[in-house]
């Protein structure tokens, strides 16, 4: 299995494989529209989900995605595309809100360790879209690192570093330049061997160009920012490559605007969630009741309110709004495993497997 472990099969992924000794382990590295290149131990392939899966698939995100690992029929290379039957259990997702498709999911990318979150700073600078980025990388369960590009553009460094440490609380913050080489190795200690990172972004910020520069070579197109700084879309699907160094990346397209279906608020807005542990009310709305903790630091400047309506704008777009914990938590099962009885079936497993 040496090449699968190149690609970042580990041990949770190989155990959950071998209860299906009728089929072989692969990785889903790329996608074209209904076929997706998996890469198995005997080398790159094409591939495509069987009838029975699309007959059982009810949402967009149960569908593979760049980043899976999913068991294909044993078949022979020659005779044709590989069948994907089954996608194992993810350990993470990064999701997006689907276009065209009302209240369903995409997934982005999948099985990922860190989500380099990259940000130019021309106009693209966006505090309000760092929030949303942040909010989102946060539920995925990887970690977010912000990556802020093309410093030599930006006329008030310190003050950029000010606001974002004031809202990304907790995240490590990576300045690069263009005009410094050396800025982009800042990258390479949390790039190790069999870990999996996404870079996500707007159209123009860099993305290709930060992995083109950690790889040594030209593997990705790239094209700069228009002069109306709205960027060219050079990147046109996802895909997952591997580093010199045995780290593997994913790029994806660029999305200036990253609809949100489900956010991780407690993480990305900390500050508001604890102050609204202070307020008077258990219910408060924190609009006009007496004894806010939120109103209170928004009137006294220690809130922004630009912040806090954001962080409003996100809750009402995120599916978990209104949901008690238990159904936030039930909510995620359902997301991760498909239903509460196969996320049941998945821990008896592991339980036995460790006995």
């Amino acid at each position: 299995m040496n090449n699968l472990i190149k690609y970042g099969a580990s041990e949770r992924y190989l155990n959950e494989a071998s209860l299906y000794p009728d089929m072989e382990l692969a990785r889903v590295v790329s996608q074209y529209k209904d076929l997706y290149k998996i890469i198995t131990e005997q080398g790159e392939r094409l591939a495509e989900v069987s009838g029975k899966f699309q007959y059982q698939a009810e949402l967009i995100s149960e569908y593979p995605a760049v980043g899976d690992f999913v068991m294909i029929d044993r078949s022979n290379p020659e005779s044709g595309n590989a069948i994907i039957q089954k996608i194992l259990t993810r350990k993470s997702v990064f999701e997006r809100t689907a276009v065209g498709v009302i209240k369903q999911t995409q997934v982005v990318a999948a099985n990922i360790d860190l989500v380099f979150i990259c940000m130019s700073l021309n106009n693209d600078y966006n505090l309000s879209r760092l929030e949303r980025y942040l909010s989102v990388a946060w539920n995925s369960g990887a970690i977010p690192v912000i990556v802020l590009t093309k410093s030599d553009q930006c006329e008030d460094l310190q003050k950029i570093e000010n606001e974002i440490a004031n809202i990304a609380i907790g995240v490590d913050v990576i300045i690069t330049s263009s005009f410094d080489e050396a800025s982009y190795n800042k990258l390479l200690p949390y790039l190790k061997q069999g870990t999996t990172a996404s870079f996500i972004g707007s159209s123009g910020v860099g993305k290709s160009t930060l992995i083109n520069r950690l790889a040594g070579v030209e593997l990705l197109a790239t094209s700069g920012i228009r002069q109306d700084d709205k960027g060219r879309h050079t990147t046109t699907r996802r895909e997952l490559l591997i580093l010199p160094n045995g780290s593997i990346v994913i790029d994806t397209p660029g999305m200036r605007e990253l609809g949100v279906d489900s956010v991780d608020l407690s993480k990305s807005f900390t500050d508001i969630d604890q102050l609204a542990k202070l307020c008077r009310f258990n219910d408060c709305t924190h609009t006009n009741e007496p004894g806010c903790a939120v109103r209170g630091s928004i009137e006294s400047g220690e809130l922004d309110e630009r912040r806090f309506e954001n962080y409003k704008k996100l809750l009402r777009e995120a599916r978990y709004d209104g949901l008690s914990a238990r159904e936030i938590e039930n909510e995620k099962i359902k997301s991760m495993f498909g239903s509460k009885a196969e996320y049941k079936r998945k821990m008896d497993i592991e339980k036995k497997k460790n006995k």
